[in-house]
């Protein structure tokens, strides 16, 4: 297995964009702009908790399948999970505050990227 410069960017933006995710978590937290067990003032069940670990841990799994998968089915990979974030979050951007915005755009660049970069291969 050949850890190539075209597997090292992939794998840097799909880490920074969950560090994003998280800061933007971490912020929400100590700004006191969340109540646990609840989200936009409605209880969340466990199947829903569920799913936003399984989002969650897409970015982590792109790092691991760049690694691990050969470059030319990633390209395909990384231009729809990109897109796949990029719609995701468009949906629900509406009602954040100036730093989910923020930090939202930000991710929106980094998903840019990654499809423009992996369009290139």
């Amino acid at each position: 297995m050949e850890i190539t410069n075209e597997k090292i960017m992939f794998i840097v933006f799909w880490i920074v964009l969950m560090l994003i995710y998280l800061l933007g978590d971490v912020i929400r937290i100590f700004a006191g702009d969340f109540v646990a067990g609840e989200i936009e003032g409605k209880p969340v069940s466990q199947s829903m908790w569920f799913m936003i670990a399984v989002i969650m841990l897409i970015p982590i799994l792109m790092v691991v399948l760049n690694m691990l998968v050969p470059v030319p089915v990633m390209k395909w990979i990384n231009i729809s999970v990109a897109i796949g974030f990029f719609l995701f979050n468009m949906v629900g951007i509406v009602g954040y505050k100036p730093y989910d915005h923020f930090l939202l755009v930000i991710s929106f660049i980094i998903n840019f990227l990654t499809v423009y970069y992996a369009w290139l291969l």
